[in-house]
């Protein structure tokens, strides 16, 4: 599998936060993860690059994916 560049934005009490970097985790995906809800850097990196004030949001290779939504994920990580 090819190296990517994943950065997970999340906070601490999102249950679709867990749920992404779980599915990450067990695709042996390495990611960075950004709690927006204690590092309010991270949080305005997130919405300038999504647009977004909802979490999570995935950045894979600069492709940003809002949500948890496994499909999207396996489809940037299969290039």
């Amino acid at each position: 599998m090819k190296d990517h560049k994943v950065i997970v934005y999340s906070t601490t009490t999102c249950p679709y936060c867990v749920y992404a970097k779980e599915y990450l985790k067990e695709k042996g995906v390495a990611f960075e993860d950004k709690n927006v809800g204690l590092d309010r850097a991270a949080g305005e990196e997130m919405v300038k690059k999504s647009g977004q004030m909802g979490v999570p949001v995935i950045d894979i290779d600069g492709n940003i994916i809002v949500g948890f939504q496994p499909d999207a994920f396996d489809e940037l990580l299969s290039k």
